[in-house]
């Protein structure tokens, strides 16, 4: 409609600047109609120009990367909600003692061996909208649940804004139920740090030298379901869900500085402290603190992290405190690429468990993983991961063991780090938990174990 509403206009136009007789003498009636046909297709052509310009500005989240979280000030608006999410299923059989090759007394339970073949089902299925105000702040909202046990629980229902001053324009500002703190080692799948839940804090706050990152957060308070008698619950449980909506009681001060180059190491500091409220019972009340240092390296074909942890009357979380506890993590993790097509990732992890007030539980840790990788073509490749660990008690014995996996992949592209991965795997493994059947007065038992599986894999 405004383009037929523009067309009279134009021809009054031309007739102005046009004498008519002069118009009527060098135009017959179908070069005019030529000219309004031509000026008809251009307008159409300008428009639909326009509209496939304003298309391709707007950000596709199906063919864009997605943005890491937290958003940033560079961030495109992406159109539409965003899906993401980690998951993994598949069928796992059991010829062997074990199902899953795992060493009494482990820091990471059976992962801390490997976890190629040696790992269990489950799930993280999140959607993410972000927003853009009309001042320039980005905000962002997102709901995440989970699948890895019986239950689906809320893992995350959080909001954040970043851009929203002029002196801080990456300072990523939070509040909510979300993941918090947690950084992974893959090739163990061990968060090293893990202090999920619900709180509020800043992250990537410019100090010129170096980012911070400060959070308060709490644990969610836990609920376990159980039967009962009688009651209005028609399903005659008690509580449903794993998790409640309010905090446990357990609290954590979190902070991270990072952003810091040594020349060509990279620097983060982590400190925590950990305290309870009076919701929990003032005889159990307790504090905890932890430190860590990472030092890592980029290469033109390597990557190389070194990890080392501190807690005081904890372990890998503050909100978990254990009066009288020390423990030591340590690890140097990476990886090499010899060519594109072969490829190396291992660890050595080093673990020290002290507890003042239970001697006859302590422990050192000691394991060792080399997963050598070779890539056929862009789908296809074969995965080989060796593992070892030692517990070794400070009374009665060690327990040891070893893991080896086989794996055939077929992946979306060349490389360890592409997902979604089909994989067909057979694993063998041997434990010896010698200081597990001494204290219980058993005699020591051999563990065999043979397993064959086939899953799937994706990050999206």
């Amino acid at each position: 409609m405004k383009l037929i509403t523009k067309l009279p206009v134009t021809l009054a136009v031309l007739a102005a600047l046009c004498p008519i007789s002069s118009f009527a003498q060098e135009f017959t009636q179908e070069q005019i109609d030529q000219i309004v046909a031509k000026a008809v297709d251009k307008a159409l052509a300008d428009r639909e120009a326009k509209i496939e310009a304003a298309r391709v500005k707007r950000t596709d989240p199906l063919v864009t990367p997605q943005v890491p979280e937290p958003a940033t000030a560079e961030l495109a608006i992406p159109y539409g909600v965003k899906f993401t999410g980690y998951a993994r299923y598949g069928a796992h059989f059991q010829a062997g003692d074990q199902k899953y090759v795992g060493v009494d007394g482990s820091y990471n339970g059976t992962s801390a061996i490997g976890r190629l073949g040696n790992e269990g089902n489950g799930g993280e299925f999140q959607l993410t909208k972000a927003f853009k105000s009309e001042a320039g702040a980005i905000w962002d909202v997102g709901v995440m649940f989970d699948h890895w046990g019986d239950e689906v629980n809320l893992k995350k229902a959080y909001a954040g804004v970043t851009n929203l001053f002029a002196s801080q324009p990456n300072a990523y500002f939070w509040a909510g139920r979300d993941f918090h703190q947690r950084p992974q080692q893959g090739i163990n799948d061990y968060f090293w740090m893990n202090h999920d839940g619900q709180g509020a804090g800043v992250k990537n706050f410019d100090l010129g030298f170096a980012q911070l990152d400060v959070a308060g957060v709490s644990s969610v308070d836990q609920c376990n379901p159980e039967m009962i008698e009688d009651g209005d619950n028609p399903s005659r449980i008690s509580c449903t869900g794993s998790s409640g909506t309010g905090d446990s009681g357990n609290y954590a001060a979190t902070s991270k500085l990072h952003g810091i180059k040594f020349g060509p190491i990279d620097f983060e500091l982590y400190a925590n402290y950990g305290f309870d409220s009076k919701a929990i019972d003032s005889d159990e009340r307790s504090k905890a603190w932890q430190a860590a240092v990472v030092l890592s390296h980029t290469g033109d074909n390597s990557l190389n992290k070194i990890i080392a942890r501190y807690s005081d009357h904890s372990d890998n979380s503050v909100y978990n405190k254990t009066n009288g506890l020390h423990t030591v993590y340590t690890s140097f993790e990476g990886s090499y690429k010899f060519t594109r097509q072969a490829q190396i990732e291992y660890l050595l992890a080093f673990h020290d468990y002290d507890n003042d007030d239970l001697p006859s539980d302590n422990r050192r840790n000691y394991g060792a993983i080399v997963r050598p990788m070779y890539f056929w073509n862009d789908i296809h490749s074969t995965w080989l991961e060796a593992g070892y660990q030692r517990v070794d008690y400070e009374n009665d014995g060690d327990n040891k063991g070893w893991k080896l996996t086989l794996s055939q992949n077929i992946s979306i592209a060349m490389g360890p780090e592409f997902r979604p991965m089909l994989r067909f795997y057979v694993t063998g493994g041997q434990v010896e938990n010698n200081h597990t059947t001494r204290v219980a007065g058993e005699e020591s038992t051999q563990l065999d174990s043979f397993n064959v599986g086939g899953m799937w894999e994706a990050w999206f």
